[in-house]
């Protein structure tokens, strides 16, 4: 792998064990970097990616931390720094939807969303700042919701990530002078187990997109990837819309 474009890059992925996570992780590993994820709950599916990925060739670690914990959040940081022996991209990607008009919103739901989709990621940005030197990336995995909102019920979702927005922007302009970039990846409709491309809804959205498709997680790692590697320098404080289309 010592062609490959990531060779010698560390990563850290939150939220790894599945869906778009899982294809980052992936991905990274393919592209020559050495990867820690963590997971909250799915053991055997972490398991089985570390499996997967080492079997290819590539070396990935996985963490149990929940990302609403600030400290467990800030542990799996200490422990990929002393795994990888150092960090050089961070990617937060894990999160959590709830979907409910705003009068029957759930208080104990929005205190989870708040605490995973924004709390999760300061805190992982928080705890990973001290070891990321010239050079390093942050990648926040966001989502169109920040710009555009085509159902009810999505209001404090697309509230979160709209802070996640905010923050890559914000922490553009305090990291850039250590040279780490803070850049922000959007997705649109991406085909997963919780987000099925299939059924009367997904057939509304795919309608909604100028390439009249779902995304495959694989589009994501793609753009991850580029951001976590020396081509993406100049590249900081971005909104990257990965959606066919959704928000053009």
């Amino acid at each position: 792998m010592s062609s490959a474009p990531l060779t010698g890059r560390r990563a850290l992925v939150t939220g790894g064990s599945r869906g778009i996570g899982a294809q980052i992780v992936r991905r990274l590993a393919a592209d020559g970097a050495q990867v820690a994820f963590t997971y909250a709950a799915s053991a055997a599916e972490a398991d089985k990616l570390v499996g997967e990925v080492t079997a290819d060739g590539g070396k990935v670690v996985a963490i149990q931390a929940d990302s609403a914990d600030p400290a467990q959040v800030a542990a799996s940081v200490e422990q990929t720094v002393a795994a990888l022996g150092g960090l050089d991209v961070l990617v937060n990607n894990a999160g959590t939807a709830y979907i409910a008009p705003i009068e029957e919103f759930p208080q104990e739901q929005f205190d989870r969303l708040v605490a995973i989709n924004i709390g999760g990621v300061y805190a992982a940005i928080r705890s990973a700042v001290g070891h990321l030197g010239e050079g390093s990336r942050i990648i926040n995995i966001g989502s169109i919701n920040a710009d555009r909102v085509p159902v009810p019920g999505l209001s404090v979702y697309a509230m979160t990530k709209g802070a996640v927005s905010s923050l890559t922007r914000a922490l553009a302009r305090d990291l850039g002078p250590r040279g780490i970039t803070v850049n922000n990846v959007q997705p649109g409709p991406i085909a997963t187990d919780l987000n099925p491309d299939e059924g009367e809804f997904a057939d509304s959205i795919r309608q909604s997109t100028a390439l009249g498709r779902y995304g495959d997680t694989s589009d994501i790692g793609a753009v991850v990837s580029f951001l976590a590697g020396s081509e993406s320098g100049f590249v900081t404080g971005a909104n990257w819309n990965v959606d066919g289309g959704f928000t053009a």
